[in-house]
């Protein structure tokens, strides 16, 4: 609830302090006055964009502040989610500087204009004479129905669900993308694994056999070499372990009389003993090398193998050739995978489709039971301002899809005229005028304040192109808002200005040689004054009068 708004060099504002009672507000006063200037400054602290432009004096910073109930549930957990200072009322201010930089606090916390926006509709519901093209949005007109057939809880928890049944589906549609792009190249890798699976390489395996080959291609020459060095060592006339025995026997006979050659009788000791653990060894390689050619042939064919699959692959080692293969398999592995999770994700989603498609169901069918009572009431209320011939049916058709409010598409038809035969109706937006749509609105939006906790209500000249019994009805229907809701309506018709529970009047006056808007409570007699003005101009009748007082008793 809007307790109280103050606005300062603003426009052709200096300075000016509003204080909004709790019911009906009614706001008159001459086209150009500045009543409109009134809601732009208003829009401002609701998170509207603005510039230097709406600065009175270019020298200062203009600033509007708004005083507001926070008696709401929805805007206390705004404030409370937003980590700003949840208490019995709440100030919003805007500031906009000589240099154009703008800054919005709620509660003296910097806030951004997003947040700004979001509070705003949690608090103030605007209505202007040209948004009742919202009537044409078909989100709208379902919101509407929604909102009479209570099913705002209903809607949070089929949304849960329809959430998860989305993130579901666009899970799916990527694991299916992989796997179209993975089965593209599945049959190819596949032959590729295959070949290589089949030739089974072992670590190191082709570098092995290159080195086996070459050793049993030499086999003779080696065999040869190692041979003649074992004859030497052991077998020769003068075989070397021998010498150095005998050369070892010599210098021990003189270990008595020169007993220093102690460690040189021992390092031949050693050498004599390794020597002859080489021949051993020489010989033992010997005998393990040899030449076989049904081997030779063996791994030829081996290396054959390998040697194609090496320069087929452009690698050059066995590990190469094996982390392929690895990477083969992984990528088959992956095509295996990709098909048991879409599977698994193709129920998943099928189950939460399900799921929402019953819930949908329920909030469909409590749609259904509304559209009923909501046609009656409203044909009732367009009848009372002044369209009894004007009637309102609402389409409602169940499809096989889901989207994010159910499985209904809405449309709100109409039909202004009364015709012979079966009368015919068109989608609003195709054949309702902008005053039809404006008293269409108003009529609405009384039902579902009823209906739902509504913020604070603006009707900003909601009584355009309409007079006389019409208007009368109009000012009717907003009193009874105002039982209920706070109403502050900027009106050009006496009739609804004689509802006000505070009549507020706009005019211009000089100020230091400068024009500007000021405002300003009516007492009970300037409200007659005021009303009889409207009723006949600026020099009012005395039946005007007349007329003006009977309108405020009535």
């Amino acid at each position: 609830m809007l307790q109280q708004l103050h606005i300062h060099n603003y426009a052709i504002i200096d300075l000016l302090e509003i204080k909004f009672s709790n019911h009906l507000n009614i706001i008159t006063g001459e086209t150009g006055a500045g009543k409109s200037i009134l809601m732009g400054a208003l829009n401002l602290i609701l998170g509207e964009r603005a510039d230097t432009s709406v600065l009175l004096d270019k020298e200062k910073k203009c600033f509007i502040e708004g005083m507001f109930k926070t008696n709401y549930s929805a805007v206390k957990e705004f404030l409370t989610k937003n980590d700003l200072d949840c208490e019995p009322e709440m100030l919003i201010r805007r500031e906009i500087s000589a240099n154009g930089k703008s800054r919005a606090f709620i509660n003296d916390t910097p806030v951004t204009l997003t947040q700004l926006k979001q509070l705003s509709q949690l608090l103030v519901d605007l209505h202007q004479q040209f948004d009742t093209l919202e009537l044409n949005n078909n989100d709208f007109q379902r919101e509407v129905i929604d909102a009479l057939a209570g099913n705002g809880k209903l809607l949070d928890e089929y949304q849960a669900i329809f959430k998860k049944y989305r993130k579901e589906l666009q899970e799916l549609e990527r694991l299916k993308e992989e796997q179209l792009a993975a089965n593209k190249e599945l049959d190819y890798n596949q032959f590729l694994f295959d070949e290589l699976n089949e030739a089974n390489f072992a670590e190191n395996e082709i570098e092995d056999i290159d080195a086996e080959l070459k050793l049993m291609s030499n086999a003779e020459n080696i065999k040869s070499v190692l041979s003649e060095i074992y004859f030497q060592m052991e077998e020769s006339e003068q075989p070397m372990v021998q010498q150095i025995k005998a050369v070892n026997q010599k210098l021990q006979s003189l270990l008595k009389v020169y007993p220093e050659i102690q460690s040189l009788n021992e390092r031949l000791n050693s050498l004599q003993i390794e020597m002859k653990d080489i021949a051993s060894e020489i010989d033992t390689i010997n005998n393990k090398v040899n030449y076989d050619e049904e081997k030779i042939n063996q791994l030829n064919d081996r290396m054959a193998v390998g040697y194609a699959l090496l320069k087929k692959h452009n690698v050059n080692t066995t590990a190469e050739l094996i982390e392929i293969k690895d990477r083969l398999e992984g990528e088959l592995e992956k095509v295996t995978n990709l098909t048991e999770a879409i599977e698994k994700k193709e129920k998943q989603s099928k189950e939460y489709f399900e799921e929402a498609f019953k819930k949908a169901k329920i909030i469909s069918g409590k749609r259904q039971n509304e559209i009923s009572p909501f046609e009656e009431k409203v044909n009732q209320l367009l009848s009372q301002v002044g369209m009894p011939n004007a009637k309102i049916k609402v389409e409602i058709n169940e499809e096989e899809t889901l989207n994010s409010f159910g499985n209904n598409k809405i449309e709100f038809l109409f039909n202004a005229n009364l015709s012979s035969g079966n009368r015919q109706f068109e989608p609003l937006r195709k054949v309702a005028s902008g005053g039809e749509l404006s008293r269409l609105m108003l009529s609405i939006k009384s039902l579902v304040a009823k209906s739902v906790q509504l913020p604070t209500l603006i009707f900003d000249e909601i009584d355009s192109g309409i007079s006389g019994e019409a208007a009368r009805q109009v000012g009717i229907i907003i009193k009874e808002l105002s039982s209920a809701h706070q109403v502050i309506s900027i009106t050009h018709q006496p009739q609804i200005a004689a509802k006000a529970d505070t009549h507020f009047f706009v005019y211009k006056e000089i100020k230091e040689d400068k024009i500007i808007t000021a405002i300003k409570v009516l007492n009970p007699d300037e409200r007659i004054t005021a009303i009889a003005t409207m009723l006949s101009g600026k020099k009012p009748t005395a039946a005007a009068f007349e007329n003006a007082r009977e309108m405020m008793a009535n």
